[in-house]
């Protein structure tokens, strides 16, 4: 039993001892740790100098002729071969024909209406000089007057009630009022020029039936445009009628000059803006042409411009004090595509001009004042 014993109390020493020198073995190949030193970086600054900064709200649309027609037909009939053909593109000068609809049958119709009319005044000279004689010359003469291919002449007046209710009784009125009618819709067999234009778009051939009714086409001037656009509802008070705006075009290379001539009365409530609608006109303007509009609001006070990419969390910037980073918070009062006008920075204050990659507070950095190296 107490060999037993002792076999146990060596095993375990043995145990201990080997456990020791391992230990001992490992600690003695471990390296020692090196320090390593810690990187500073270099930071872009600039000291703030507050100032009137001028504001201009852009917004954007595209341009509309301000004098438009769509073209619609009164009458049927087949479209005629004219002078100058009925194309999209195609100028027309104020009073020139723009189509013109076989009017043949219709005309055919109203020179049968007038005869019937000058009929019916025929048979009543008999009766009117015997009940009227004072009232015969002037019926007379306008029987002689009366011309089967031009428009009839407005009925002589009558002197006395009986007179023209004796006339009313022949259906003369009545008959009179019917080819007047014709007449009217003989007109719109052609349809001319309201004003100095261009075709914008055609829609019939010649040789077409056209039906009443039936879209033509639209006509649009040149000489003037509108552009509307989208306004927000608090730079309302600087969009006065009358107030000029700069506007370019999509490549910005060229720049005109219009006229705010209305202003919506309704803010939409879904993007709170408010249509605003400048009239512009010149060179190399055509409708559907993208524009933007630089509108110049009150400028801000004691402000700074700066890039948006400065922004940590849309309202706070990184300065430099005692060179560590610093966040500091700023109120931003106006934003555009690429910068931001904002306010809350005292003017000396070393600010952070280029983004800094893993910035943090209280980040030690080797600040570079930027106005010192393009002094250089």
């Amino acid at each position: 039993m107490l060999r037993k014993i002792i076999g146990i109390v060596l095993g375990i020493c043995i145990l201990a001892i080997a456990f020791y020198v391992a230990k001992s073995l490992i600690s003695s190949n471990q390296r020692p740790m090196k320090e390593v030193p810690q990187v500073i970086k270099t930071v872009y600054t600039q000291p703030v100098v507050n100032g009137e900064v001028a504001i201009i709200v852009n917004a954007n649309g595209n341009l509309v002729s301000s004098r438009k027609v769509e073209l619609f037909a009164e009458v049927q009939g087949i479209l005629l071969e004219a002078n100058t053909p009925f194309k999209a593109g195609q100028s027309f000068r104020k009073g020139e024909v723009l189509l013109r609809i076989n009017s043949q049958e219709f005309y055919t119709s109203l020179l049968a209406q007038r005869s019937a009319f000058f009929d019916r005044i025929v048979a009543m000279m008999p009766d009117l000089k015997f009940d009227y004689p004072e009232a015969f010359d002037k019926w007379s003469a306008y029987l002689k007057a009366f011309d089967l291919d031009k428009n009839i002449s407005p009925l002589p007046k009558s002197k006395t009630d009986k007179e023209r209710y004796f006339v009313t009784g022949k259906q003369i009125i009545t008959t009179y009022y019917n080819v007047k009618n014709l007449e009217e819709r003989y007109v719109k067999h052609v349809i001319s020029a309201p004003f100095d234009g261009v075709l914008a778009e055609s829609l019939v051939n010649a040789g077409t039936l056209i039906r009443t009714g039936q879209r033509l086409g639209e006509f649009i001037s040149l000489q003037n445009f509108e552009l509307e656009v989208a306004v927000n509802a608090e730079y309302l008070e600087i969009m006065k009628v009358g107030k000029q705006v700069k506007l370019m075009d999509l490549s910005n290379n060229k720049e005109w000059i219009g006229t705010v001539k209305r202003v919506n009365g309704r803010i939409a409530q879904e993007t709170q803006t408010v249509n605003v609608y400048i009239g512009i006109s010149g060179e190399g303007l055509m409708e559907g042409m993208y524009m933007e509009a630089k509108i110049t609001a009150k400028p801000q006070s004691s402000a700074i411009e700066i890039s948006r990419d400065l922004l940590i969390n849309e309202k706070e910037i990184f300065i430099v004090e005692n060179e560590v980073l610093v966040v500091k918070e700023i109120i931003p009062v106006y934003n555009t595509d690429n910068t931001v006008i904002v306010k809350g920075l005292k003017n000396g204050t070393n600010m952070i001009i280029r983004p800094v990659a893993g910035g943090y507070a209280g980040m030690p950095v080797n600040m570079v004042n930027e106005l010192s190296l393009s002094n250089q």
